[in-house]
């Protein structure tokens, strides 16, 4: 893999580029789903690739090919170059890329057992014995089961002289019950919805969720929603689960910190951002408890967006974002740090697979644990709706007035969680929302939640990011869908 990331950035050199960086992977995929007792997807697949970034006469061009011989990697880098010149053309002025030292270095991100060594039969079991026992219970219509692996090779080289190996494998799991009654639908899923946790981690992760023993209560759930009262209508407390809370971490602080959705270079899917450059130290973001983090180190844990460097060779960094409630800091790349006052990039640049461009993603963005006990949380609330499980999501293309539903609520009464609702919702404006927060729980009840499918770009990129985030209690929001179009 070395030698040809060698003969495509000396070609592209000779071409003319004044800078060159490789990407050599080997991707490799496992899906497994069930549906009501019957095996859904059942499919493997490999690819290998190679994608070359240089830049020549102050502007970008990028080729990629998976014909992985000398000649054929020769004719994409010159291609690269090609593109490049063409693109200056057009350039408004020169792309200034930041300082980044080289390194040579190799990492493997940890796990106790391959899933790709455990038998296709074995995983396929445990998901239709998880099924069984969700259609057990009566009222349940659908049932669903699945898991995901991943296993990620990466080869880096650029012409200032990196060469970096990473290797990864993902893992990912869940179920979900489904009830029809009437012209209402309900649902529950655990651990979370959309297709449940993914983390980086090994087969270790499906045995530590213990599917079937959770699979009775999951379908309990969402037969018994269709009897529970519906959510009220009104403004007060809220107390938000851990992943629900991941994925409002995700639609309303993640993507208006992207630097290239900031400055207007990427609009695609998330839209723009209200987090313009004149906030950066200005912004009261949230309430003084509240502090966010960019996280790609592995100290901070096996999430989607855990790696030791991003695309660009930058070393993996853990960046404030907001810092006692003050809006601090960005997601950046080499080309756009120096735009906000950085001496070098953030490290966030990542692409899906060989034959895309690298951008601007989230790595892990979290939510820092605080001081409260789940339980102390409950007893300190005399009037509020828990909600858990995100069902549907809704955000303005800037970030900034959103409404979200979850599968779940659960009245909290003088302290005690009481009566099941069903269809809960809430909605507000993000800065208000966040300056809400007067509780958060500790790292007892933290959990760095996975997303597997942020979309961005254009063609699209989908790729995982990791959400850390505890039970937070949030006051005098709008409740309920009287206030879905406010």
């Amino acid at each position: 893999m070395w030698d040809l990331s060698t003969h495509a950035i000396d070609t592209a050199k000779l071409r003319g580029a004044t800078y060159a960086d490789v990407r050599v992977m080997h991707l490799r995929q496992r899906d497994l789903t069930t549906k009501n007792g019957q095996v859904g997807t059942l499919a493997q697949s490999e690819s290998l690739g190679l994608g070359i970034r240089v830049l020549a006469n102050g502007a970008w061009g990028f080729s990629s090919t998976d014909r992985l011989t000398r000649e054929g990697v020769m004719a994409c880098a010159a291609q690269a170059v090609s593109i490049a010149k063409a693109s200056a053309l057009a350039k408004r002025s020169d792309v200034v890329m930041a300082h980044e030292d080289a390194y040579i270095d190799s990492w493997q991100s940890p796990f106790r057992k391959d899933p790709f060594e455990i038998p296709l039969e074995t995983q396929l079991d445990l998901l239709l014995a998880a099924d069984a026992a969700m259609r057990v219970v009566k009222g349940v219509t659908l049932t669903e089961t699945g898991m995901q692996f991943r296993k990620i090779d990466s080869w880096f080289a650029s012409s200032i002289g990196s060469r970096i190996h990473q290797s990864k494998v993902i893992t990912g799991c869940g179920i979900a019950a489904t009830s029809f009654q009437g012209d209402e639908i309900q649902k529950r899923s655990y651990p979370n919805s959309f297709g449940g946790q993914h983390a980086l981690q090994g087969y270790e992760l499906v045995e530590s969720l213990e599917l079937l023993k959770h699979a009775p209560r999951v379908a309990d759930e969402a037969a018994a929603l269709h009897s529970a009262p519906q959510c009220p209508e009104k403004k007060g407390t809220v107390i938000l689960g851990g992943s629900q809370l991941g994925l409002q971490i995700h639609e309303s602080v993640g993507h208006p910190i992207e630097l290239d959705r900031v400055l207007g270079q990427e609009a695609n899917f998330a839209g723009t951002s209200f987090l313009t450059l004149d906030k950066l130290n200005k912004l009261r973001y949230a309430s003084d408890i509240v502090n966010v983090v960019a996280d790609a180190r592995l100290e901070h844990g096996p999430g989607l967006g855990t790696f030791a460097y991003d695309d660009e060779g930058v070393p993996a960094q853990c960046t404030d974002i907001i810092k006692d409630g003050q809006f601090r800091g960005y997601l950046s790349n080499r080309e756009t740090a120096h735009l906000v006052g950085l001496q070098r990039s953030s490290g966030t640049m990542r692409t899906e697979s060989w034959n895309r461009l690298p951008i601007i993603r989230m790595t892990n963005i979290s939510l820092l644990p605080g001081t409260w006990s789940y339980d102390d949380l409950l007893a300190d609330t005399d009037d509020a709706i828990l909600m858990e499980t995100n069902r549907s999501w809704s955000i303005d293309d800037r970030r900034y007035q959103f409404q979200f539903s979850t599968e779940i609520g659960w009245e909290i009464k003088n302290g005690k969680k009481t009566r099941m609702l069903k269809n809960p919702s809430y909605s507000g404006i993000t800065t208000e929302f966040w300056n809400s927060c007067d509780a958060i729980c500790k790292f007892d009840h933290w959990t760095l939640w996975g997303t597997p499918n942020c979309g961005k770009g254009q063609p699209m990129q989908t790729m995982g990011t990791g959400h850390g985030a505890a039970p937070s209690r949030f006051r005098n929001v709008r409740i309920g869908t009287a206030f879905s179009n406010q």
